[in-house]
């Protein structure tokens, strides 16, 4: 083992400057890499929570619903009858993708008024009779709402069909652009990466031309030549996962840790585990960016 440790210190001091630009390559891809995989887990949590809690409201017809911007199959002068509202509740309960349904009455619904603004001075500037009846409907699978929607929509005696995902899909599609995005980033960088490591290794296996012939001569096995070349390679990878991985855990602690969750606590933000997570996987990405380059180019180049 002696001569393999001396033989990978000379590899690394001829090949310094190789071997930085390796490390300083790879630290950025594993960095990205590990900030993609930091931004996956958040937008899971995020959509989680806020997927579950997402009701599709159908609101019903009133006397005033006809003739508005948003009538639904509204009748003029004519609220939703109670055949009607039995019909939408029936539809409602045997689809295939809702869970349960609940009716809300006018009342329910002013009561439920007067709780939220409470302390706001619009309080009283709405009556009972100005509220609207409505079921409120838990799906199943929160991301297939489409069906439901367009069900809802068709029914006579509805007016209009509230969906908050009209609103947070366009979000989650920044969000999921932002992720592939960084991905694809850091997988350019991890290839380039992988490249600088295969032409530094073969650049030492070069230089080492002659050492490595008078080994085959002697009967050195295909490990015992091959072994300095991968602890080269996994040196670079060990400093680029140590030093990405404290940029990891820097930006958790110091951007959301000590800010995002401080500020914004409505948000369910990933926690120390969730970077740990993405620090380990950092670790396997490097210890195989390392080592299967390493492998493919010894076996084609150290042939004496």
């Amino acid at each position: 083992m002696r001569h393999t440790f001396r033989e990978t210190w000379s590899g690394l001091k001829r090949n310094a400057s190789m071997t930085i630009a390796v490390i300083v390559t790879m630290t950025v891809s594993l960095t990205l890499f590990g900030l993609s995989v930091m931004t996956f887990q958040e937008v899971d949590r995020v959509k989680g929570r806020w997927y579950d809690r997402i009701e599709i409201s159908v609101f019903l017809c009133t006397e005033d619903s006809a003739g508005t911007s948003q009538s639904g199959t509204c009748e003029p002068g004519e609220g939703t009858s109670d055949v009607q509202r039995e019909n939408i509740q029936t539809r409602l309960e045997q689809n295939v993708d809702v869970q349960e349904v609940f009716y809300e009455s006018k009342q329910e619904a002013y009561d439920d008024y007067r709780r939220t603004y409470a302390d706001s001075p619009l309080l009283d500037s709405l009556t009972v009779d100005q509220m609207q009846d409505s079921f409120r409907v838990k799906l199943k699978d929160p991301e297939n709402y489409q069906g439901v929607v367009a069900e809802a929509q068709s029914l006579p005696g509805v007016q209009n069909v509230l969906d908050l995902h009209e609103v947070l899909d366009p979000i989650f599609s920044v969000l999921n652009g932002l992720q592939w995005g960084t991905m694809g980033m850091s997988v350019l960088l991890l290839v380039a990466a992988m490249l600088q490591i295969g032409n530094t290794i073969r650049m030492s296996a070069f230089t080492r031309r002659r050492e490595i012939g008078i080994m085959r001569l002697v009967g050195a096995s295909n490990v015992y030549i091959m072994l300095p070349f991968l602890l080269e390679s996994l040196f670079a990878g060990l400093i680029s996962a140590a030093l990405s991985g404290a940029a990891l855990l820097g930006t958790y602690f110091f951007l959301i840790d000590r800010n995002a969750k401080v500020s914004i606590q409505a948000l369910p933000w990933i926690t120390w585990s969730n970077a740990w997570l993405a620090v380990g996987a950092v670790a396997i990405v490097a210890v195989v960016l390392s080592i299967v380059p390493t492998l493919i180019t010894t076996r084609r180049y150290l042939r004496v």
